[in-house]
């Protein structure tokens, strides 16, 4: 128990000295971390799903439109550890399965995320080949022992890099979309109550992190899930509905949410040396959807290229003409927001007054 406060304390020592030593730094100058390690789904996929036989691909126009043509990024353009990136003064790292062995792009980092992966590994299976979480990390420790030593070959030289490295973790949409909100392919449903699935979902990725933090990963930054019951998929399935966005579908996502913080907290208290961040993007996407103009937005439920309902029916198909004002759209596809909204995310976190990350910037948490 001394120990746990011990800690807690500092932790609170070094919120509050980055908090005023952050007045005299710019984000693009203080960035600390050498590299981006990103775990997660289609949010943040910069192109593995090319590479795999996997229904859930954007390997083709118009996605990548706004940026000079498709890169399997399932956005018109960047996604938020492409504007992470930025602000910390980095390179986007590439997808794992584009690199060759020797590849020295791995000292940028490595990107692992998976469009359909899920925590749980039969999450997405109807979508064909993904990596699961579990997957993504199993590649993770390909590249610490294989890949990385024959860049980097002094292991204490290593295990800094890796230690000063940010580690980025967006998961657990799909858990819900494609499964637990899917009753005709799984079971999930019928087994637990919503607390106790978001609980089996928390306790699986509190292993998963502790696995990458005795692999040696020191900082993190670990996403929530968004208002999913406002994406254009979920309005097209449930055809009654007439509001914003599907409150039934939400209160799933809080309760996920919530345990989610808890974990963050808890991981912080236990894993010494380690630091997490938990990043917020439900109340800020809820409030982009609530107040679209404040944000120029026009358009929040249907989708700049899709079919059906809301364009929600069926998602962007190769060379469908997408919407021309982008930038005025809160989502991209039946899925996944725009780019401007993807901006709008990653400054929240990153950005020199960035506010929803807790309990510190991931810029700060960049130059711990």
């Amino acid at each position: 128990m001394e120990g746990k406060d011990t800690k807690n304390k500092f932790l609170l020592f070094l919120i509050l000295l980055i908090s005023f030593l952050g007045g005299f730094f710019t984000v693009s100058d203080s960035a600390r971390s050498p590299a981006l390690f990103i775990f997660g789904d289609s949010l943040i996929d910069n192109g593995n799903n090319n590479y795999i036989p996997a229904i859930a691909r954007a390997n083709y126009p118009p996605y990548g439109i706004d940026i000079g043509g498709p890169t399997g990024r399932f956005c018109n353009g960047l996604t938020v550890p492409d504007y992470a990136a930025r602000y910390l003064g980095v390179k986007s790292p590439p997808p794992y399965l584009s690199l060759s062995s020797k590849s020295n792009l791995v000292l940028r980092g490595v990107n692992y995320a998976s469009a359909a992966a899920g925590i749980l590994d039969e999450t997405g299976k109807h979508y064909g080949s993904r990596v699961t979480m579990n997957e993504q990390i199993a590649l993770f420790v390909s590249t610490l022992r294989i890949q990385l030593p024959l860049l980097i070959k002094n292991q204490g030289a290593l295990s800094k890099y890796i230690a000063d490295s940010l580690f980025m973790i967006n998961i657990g949409s799909n858990d819900y979309i494609n499964n637990y909100l899917l009753p005709l392919l799984y079971n999930s449903r019928s087994i637990y109550s919503s607390d106790a699935f978001a609980k089996l979902l928390i306790n699986n990725l509190s292993r998963q992190l502790e696995s990458l933090y005795r692999l040696g990963a020191r900082k993190f930054v670990v996403t929530g899930v968004g208002p999913l019951g406002c994406i254009p998929s979920q309005l097209a399935m449930n055809k009654t509905t007439t509001s914003q966005c599907i409150d039934s579908v939400n209160d799933l996502v809080v309760t996920f949410n919530c345990h989610l913080v808890q974990l963050v907290s808890q991981l912080n208290s236990t894993l010494s040396g380690s630091f997490f961040v938990y990043q917020d993007v439900y109340s800020p996407f809820t409030e982009m959807v609530n107040n679209p103009s404040k944000y120029g937005f026009t358009e929040v439920k249907q989708a700049c290229c899709g079919n059906g309902r809301y364009g929600g029916g069926f998602t962007c198909l190769p060379l469908q003409t997408p919407c021309t004002a982008r930038d005025k759209y809160v989502f991209w596809d039946a899925f996944h927001p725009t780019q401007a909204v993807n901006a709008i995310i990653a400054a929240g976190c990153f950005g020199e007054n960035a506010t929803d990350c807790h309990p510190i910037s991931g810029s700060m948490l960049a130059q711990l």
